[in-house]
């Protein structure tokens, strides 16, 4: 019986070489052979996009809001201008003064009431005058709640020449109050954060915040700033 299994595994063995051999002593190897593609026919590629060339920079080398916002969702670009402190150029197409709510709305050195929950003053600055928020760069950190544009705004309106200090931030507000209409070149530390919010911080990783340093009008707006409630002088 062991004389027989040994001969079956001897078998099956030399069976096994005898199929290697022929598979790696077989046939001679296919070439491969280009062929041309059949005439007449045309591969089905989508167009082109259209990609609008905008300018990064403008004239004096102030960024402009779709540049600014670009270099920071870049990954070659981001690190040239993430927190760092540069100028944009643009025009204040929006801001939050209006929509203040009433509760906010008061002269300085009293407390909202409880429950009152207001943004943080803010203006957008934007490319085009019609451009909507979303294509904007929110700007904050130059009044830090309404009670001190309220006061900002008496002031100014005695005084063109008059400089109001806010309190809580320790700086001027700006004079003119930035509102719609203004063409401006605002110098700030842009990233995609601000957390000079009592309420929190705010975050935008697509066009980015921009935290207020200074400001040059090359247009003033072309109303002063009010908040609800409040009257233009004669």
């Amino acid at each position: 019986m062991l004389l027989s299994r040994v001969r079956i595994v001897c078998a099956s063995t030399f069976s096994a070489v005898i199929a290697l051999g022929a598979m790696s002593c077989g046939g001679e190897e296919v070439k491969y052979k280009p062929r041309p593609a059949p005439s007449g026919v045309k591969a089905n590629l989508p167009a082109v996009p259209n990609v609008p060339k905008k300018p990064i920079k403008g004239k004096g080398g102030a960024y402009t809001v779709w540049g600014a916002s670009y270099h920071l969702r870049s990954r070659v670009h981001r690190d040239s201008i993430n927190t760092k402190t540069i100028d944009i150029t643009g025009w204040i197409a929006h801001t939050n003064l209006m929509q203040a709510p009433e509760c906010a709305v008061h002269k300085g050195g009293k407390a909202d009431p409880e429950g009152c929950k207001p943004d943080v003053p803010a203006f957008w600055l934007c490319d085009k005058k019609s451009d909507k928020k979303d294509d904007c760069i929110k700007v904050l950190g130059w009044a830090s709640n309404y009670a001190q544009l309220y006061d900002a705004i008496e002031e100014y309106e005695k005084d063109e020449e008059a400089e109001h200090l806010d309190t809580f931030w320790g700086k001027p507000i700006p004079n003119p109050i930035p509102n719609v209409g203004a063409n401006v070149t605002v110098t700030g530390r842009y990233t995609t954060t601000f957390t000079g919010s009592s309420t929190g911080t705010e975050a935008d990783p697509i066009m980015g915040i921009l935290s207020f340093q200074k400001i040059e009008y090359h247009e003033p707006p072309p109303e002063p700033a009010l908040l609800p409630g409040m009257k233009k002088k004669d």
